[in-house]
């Protein structure tokens, strides 16, 4: 549907009318909530909305259940971006209209990676059969997480997987997408060894609003810089991704290149936004769906990670068993003991 919105906009431009969208965006955003709100005024609907948390009741202490439950009798469907990972569980349960995971904390961000996917098929030509590296910050990149799964459907893909020791990828993403799926994987310190053997380069940036500790983050922030020396070992059609906001891991002298491909990657994340929304209204009648990815078990505990939404909101602690037999907490996916 994105690439039919690509050749024919006209075609879809009064699709929403008399609909809206909400954008509640309790963390900071350019491309991501000015995208969904491009799409949503593209179909011809409207937008209403927040993009900052300190504008809404949430500074009075009103709790994100009560939020969605409130906007859903305003809209028709809600995008959120919340910086506590599992919120989108917890406004899923509460709100009448669907829900639009915009990306919470350093857990998911399901929309960057339908925008990815559309880059890589129009770029590549193809999902399956590629060899795709992930470079910077795996361990809170939402985006890495994200796209992992989905590129795991796909037939004959293999993750390069390049990182400090300190932000590799989690062991729920590892378990859940790669292993379990028995896709082959490497783990590698240095770009410089494997940029040569890559379709995909995924770049991202060390993210300093995830860091507890400034001296961790200024150790770690530039441990990854992409130069043109560097995209000279790369193949000729190898093609550079990256969710952006950037700021040093890619050299701006690489914006020419013609494997660079982040800003067009924008522009497919509108396409596929636009899709999405249409496809969730389109099915807002049919039944909801389990979200749980294991089975689900009861155990005498709450979620010790601080970054969960179970961390302030007034949210039963909910746990599943993954298929390794790890409890995890079914919101944030952190690994935890129970009290047996």
């Amino acid at each position: 549907m994105a690439e039919d919105i690509a050749a024919n906009p006209a075609k879809y431009q009064e699709a929403l009318r008399h609909h809206t969208l909400a954008t509640l965006f309790f963390e900071p955003s350019t491309r991501t909530r000015l995208s969904f709100e491009s799409a949503m005024l593209s179909l011809g609907g409207n937008v209403i909305g927040f993009s900052d948390a300190d504008t809404c009741s949430a500074t009075k202490g009103e709790s994100l259940a009560d939020t969605v439950t409130v906007v859903s009798g305003y809209a028709d469907l809600i995008a959120m971006r919340h910086p506590q990972e599992g919120a989108p569980l917890v406004a899923c349960e509460h709100a009448s209209v669907p829900v639009i995971n915009a990306g919470d904390g350093g857990h998911y961000h399901p929309t960057q990676t339908l925008a990815d996917l559309l880059t890589i098929k129009r770029e590549k030509g193809r999902l399956d059969h590629l060899t795709v590296g992930f470079c910077g910050d795996l361990k809170y990149g939402r985006t890495v997480h994200s796209l992992i799964a989905a590129m795991s459907r796909y037939p004959g893909v293999r993750f390069v997987l390049i990182s400090p020791q300190e932000l590799a990828l989690p062991a729920f993403v590892l378990e859940e997408s790669v292993r379990k799926k028995k896709i082959p994987y490497e783990v590698h310190t240095s770009l410089d060894e494997v940029i040569g053997g890559l379709d995909v380069l995924y770049m991202t940036r060390v993210q300093k609003e995830r860091f507890d500790d400034p001296d961790s983050y200024e150790r770690l922030r530039d441990v990854y810089i992409l130069t043109e020396e560097k995209m000279r070992a790369a193949g000729k059609d190898m093609i550079v991704m990256h969710p952006l906001p950037r700021v040093n891991e890619i050299s701006p002298d690489i914006d020419k290149d013609p494997r660079a491909c982040y800003f067009r990657q924008t522009v497919n994340g509108k396409l596929m936004r636009m899709a999405l929304i249409l496809f969730l209204l389109s099915e807002r009648d049919q039944p909801d769906v389990d979200r749980c990815r294991g089975t689900a078990v009861q155990c005498g505990c709450r979620c010790g990670n601080s970054r969960c939404i179970t961390a302030t909101e007034r949210e039963k602690p909910r746990f599943y068993k993954d298929h390794t037999g790890t409890v995890r907490c079914a919101y944030c996916d952190t690994e935890i003991t129970p009290d047996i």
